[in-house]
């Protein structure tokens, strides 16, 4: 079972509000020794952000073809009745009132994965850390 994902940022309270946009809220506050640290919980699970006092920019992890290591997280949008580009908007939105604009490293396209169709998007996170957003299509009867 995966206990938590760890995000490193420049700036955890900014970092905060834009996961808390994605379900996550704060569950535990506290530092690791020498900087501020935070688990936050929701129904993908669970993060840990930890601020570092001096950042440097982060890989380009999607845009580098060679790039070899931790690619991206992906959330499970689920089977509501909102589409991916309706989704993208609402987000769009939310993130422009806490002060932000949405970064879409890919628009939203269709992609077979197994037997499964799926709308698939990439979005960045505000220190430029890729994210999926993935929505199972609603399966089309056999005819």
């Amino acid at each position: 079972m995966l206990h938590h994902v760890s995000i490193r940022t420049a700036d955890i309270h900014r970092a905060i509000a834009f996961y808390q946009l994605l379900g996550f809220e704060v569950s535990d506050r506290f530092s690791t020794g020498y900087t501020l640290a935070c688990w936050l919980e929701g129904q993908q699970g669970r993060l840990e952000l930890i601020q570092i006092p001096q950042p440097a920019p982060p890989p380009d992890a999607f845009g580098d073809e060679h790039y070899v290591g931790y690619y991206h997280l992906s959330f499970d949008l689920g089977e509501t009745g909102q589409t991916l580009p309706q989704w993208l908007t609402q987000f769009a939105q939310a993130l422009g009132q806490i002060g932000h604009s949405l970064k879409i490293l890919l628009p939203p396209e269709q992609q077979m994965i197994g037997d499964r169709l799926y709308a698939v998007a990439f979005i960045a996170d505000l220190d430029g850390l890729p994210i999926e957003l993935i929505r199972p299509l609603p399966r089309q009867p056999n005819p």
